[in-house]
């Protein structure tokens, strides 16, 4: 029975080291927030997750790109009620927000305003007609808010975000951060986009993100790990008392 128990302690150690270790992965799957120099707590109080929207661009053919998705944005500016460099944060809301935007062979472009902040946020996805793979790969944001001594204007033109195939939708669940530029990072939650080959005002089947595949792993290596730990355990079990009646008949 010693060499049972010890069996025993063995498979329970493995297995917490195998389900801390997939915690412990799930916590560094996210992704990671940007950094940003020089800024202060923001003036205002945290909006909270922001209400998904649904966006339509739509050319002489219909509807030519869709997209699904809360839109948070994150910005650093000089206050003028602050006297100073803040980090500000602000929702798009579907009652304040327009969308238009225009599609052609090889890229799309999907344009938010909202007149209430002052704000024109516009995304570029560019198509690979080789590999029939698209991406975003620009952003950018001119912003004039009430509190700001002087307009924000940020643009990147070299992105790699919201990688998907072409006649595919990309979706993720999970919050994703892209990173713009230093004064400038936009949270998107529980997004779904295409902005190419939209068939009947329908998105097209979902290839899902990385962090929404490694949330479903994470489940399935913990139920795994308990599985083995209770078969294991059991075997252990039958082992010790097959030993046990063995040593009452030699006596």
């Amino acid at each position: 029975m010693t060499q049972a128990g010890g069996v025993q302690s063995w498979c329970l150690g493995v297995t917490l080291q195998l389900i801390i270790a997939a915690v412990l992965h799930q916590g560094f799957a996210t992704v990671a927030p940007p950094t940003t120099a020089h800024a202060t707590a923001s003036p205002h109080k945290d909006p909270g997750r922001p209400e998904k929207i649904n966006y339509f661009v739509n050319n002489t053919k219909g509807t030519c790109l869709m997209a699904s998705m809360g839109i948070q944005l994150n910005v650093t500016f000089s206050s003028v009620s602050q006297n100073k460099t803040v980090h500000g944060v602000m929702n798009l809301k579907p009652n304040f927000t327009k969308s238009s935007g225009s599609c052609h062979a090889t890229n799309a472009t999907l344009q938010l305003t909202t007149d209430v902040e002052k704000s024109n946020l516009t995304f570029v996805f560019s198509l690979n007609t080789t590999s029939s793979k698209y991406h975003l790969s620009e952003v950018s944001l001119s912003a004039a808010w009430p509190d700001m001594k002087e307009p924000v204007s940020a643009v990147n033109s070299s992105l790699d975000y919201l990688r998907g195939t072409l006649g595919y939708s990309y979706m993720c669940r999970e919050e994703q951060t892209l990173n713009v530029a230093p004064d400038l990072s936009i949270n998107i939650f529980q997004v779904q986009v295409q902005p190419f080959n939209v068939t009947g005002d329908q998105f097209g089947a979902a290839e899902e993100c990385q962090l929404d595949e490694d949330d479903m792993l994470i489940p399935i290596i913990v139920g795994a790990a308990l599985a083995g730990l209770v078969l294991i355990v059991l075997l252990a079990y039958l082992i010790g008392r097959k030993r046990s009646h063995a040593g009452y008949q030699t006596i």
